[in-house]
């Protein structure tokens, strides 16, 4: 199945995790993947596994609008368009309103939303030309918050009423803009939370299909939103959660 043969999709923090996913289903779908994340090394290691002749490397701090701006010419520059943007680059940081700190609170804000927001408006020029979209990362936890990550929670519900307000102020131009909401996934950032027995069983209590996320389950739907198969989706922040969102909060009975 090649959907995105002679297609570009930029796809942000695809060192590793989910982005990594992402860029690699792309790429296995015929895409000309541009691979962006802080972590230029590791950004090396992902392309030495793709086509060469059909992945780009360019180091981008999402956080930074100048650069994101760069990478979207950059982009252009190497295969002629721009069709998919995948905002995906986030960090995590724990703490109650009252304990976290203001340094860690504007990390977040600044990399999570204002960086989902800076590749949405640097990629729009160029979307609105092949009349392409935007599939950007939210969180199951942009949906309804956890206990003790109040920044998290704030910045993923921003890039949630985001994805519904870009989506409505172009989609008339034929711009898409949705969402993937994840749970728990296999990642370097839950490599602590996948090491507890104990969290993972309260995890298990809530996971209707048994089991975490693997990167590529979500990058499968990130494909799906940015297929001609989703033609008609827009505006939309999907669970791709195993039926944790399912639940109304109550614990199991029985």
């Amino acid at each position: 199945m090649e959907r995105f043969k002679g297609k570009t999709v930029i796809v942000t923090g695809s060192a590793s995790g989910i982005g990594r996913g992402v860029a690699e289903r792309f790429a296995q779908e015929g895409a000309h993947v541009v691979l962006s994340d802080i972590n230029a090394g590791k950004l090396q290691e992902v392309a030495r596994g793709l086509d060469a002749g059909r992945t780009m490397v360019q180091r981008c701090d999402t956080g930074d609008y100048a650069q994101v701006e760069a990478l979207v010419r950059a982009a252009v520059a190497r295969f002629g368009a721009l069709h998919v943007m995948v905002n995906n680059a986030g960090v995590a940081t724990e703490g109650p309103a009252g304990e976290v700190q203001l340094d860690d609170w504007d990390q977040t804000i600044r990399v999570d939303l204002s960086g989902v927001f800076y590749g949405c408006r640097a990629a729009l020029p160029e979307l609105l030309k092949t009349r392409g979209c935007i599939v950007n990362t939210a969180s199951v936890s942009g949906l309804a918050a956890d206990w003790a990550m109040c920044a998290y929670n704030a910045a993923k519900g921003g890039v949630v009423n985001l994805t519904r307000s870009i989506a409505l102020d172009y989609g008339g131009q034929g711009v898409r803009c949705n969402a993937v909401c994840p749970s728990l996934t296999r990642t370097g950032m839950t490599e602590d939370m996948l090491d507890d027995p104990a969290l993972i069983a309260k995890f298990m209590e809530r996971l209707p299909l048994g089991r975490v996320a693997e990167p590529a389950d979500i990058a499968a739907v990130v494909a799906f939103l940015a297929s001609e198969d989703a033609r008609f989706v827009n505006g939309v922040n999907l669970p791709v959660d195993g039926g944790v969102m399912a639940s109304n909060g109550q614990p199991p009975q029985g």
